[in-house]
């Protein structure tokens, strides 16, 4: 009898283990996920995701502007050496065409001649056009490249303590219809960024 009274305890004390193991670890889950109530704002838990708007990262960020600006004066002084040669060309032009009306060319072969030097500057400049055109393509994906690659390898270390899970870039509003204000890391991270930069000059 006495077996069974301690073997019936025993079961007993199990069950209320267990019971008590399941009802902690409901509270604990409910405390967990993050309710929203809609009444009392200050009790939202905010999820461990972020977004960074790239438009005002690009505007703001003193490397993304510094080779901006480089760019665009590679492409004026591109533009500059193309257009000074164009008129120089059209001037040349000008002068075989009125060489030609008023027969000032001694022979045909001359004329001829003139007119194949001129032919020839011109295919010169269009192959100038095609290659410092190539020239600023390809320092610009290197810029991309180098912009994007020094952007990453700072979110890593931005997010060194784990305090997001995801970060989501987000171009003139494609990716996000709507976030709250807590969601956007942009001007930490512009802050932060522009810091670091001063720092490796």
């Amino acid at each position: 009898m006495k077996n069974l009274s301690l073997i019936l305890n025993g079961i007993l004390f199990i069950a209320v283990l267990i019971l008590f193991y399941l009802v902690l670890g409901k509270k604990s889950a409910k405390a967990e996920s993050p309710v929203i109530d809609k009444g009392n704002t200050t009790n939202v838990k905010t999820l461990p995701i972020a977004y960074v708007n790239i438009d005002s990262l690009l505007l703001n960020y003193t490397f993304a502007k510094n080779a901006n600006e480089a760019l665009t004066r590679k492409q004026e002084d591109s533009r500059l050496t193309i257009s000074s040669r164009a008129r120089q060309l059209q001037t040349e032009m000008d002068e075989f065409q009125r060489k030609l009306e008023n027969n000032a060319f001694l022979s045909r072969e001359r004329a001829e001649a003139a007119q194949s030097e001129l032919l020839k500057k011109q295919k010169d400049l269009q192959a100038m056009d095609a290659k410092l055109s190539q020239q600023l393509m390809e320092q610009q994906q290197k810029m991309s490249e180098q912009l994007r690659d020094t952007i990453n390898a700072f979110m890593k270390d931005f997010n060194k303590d784990g305090k997001y899970q995801l970060i989501i870039s987000n171009t003139a509003n494609d990716n996000i219809l709507y976030a709250g204000k807590t969601y956007d890391i942009t001007s930490e991270v512009v802050k932060q960024l522009n810091t670091r930069n001063k720092t490796k000059k």
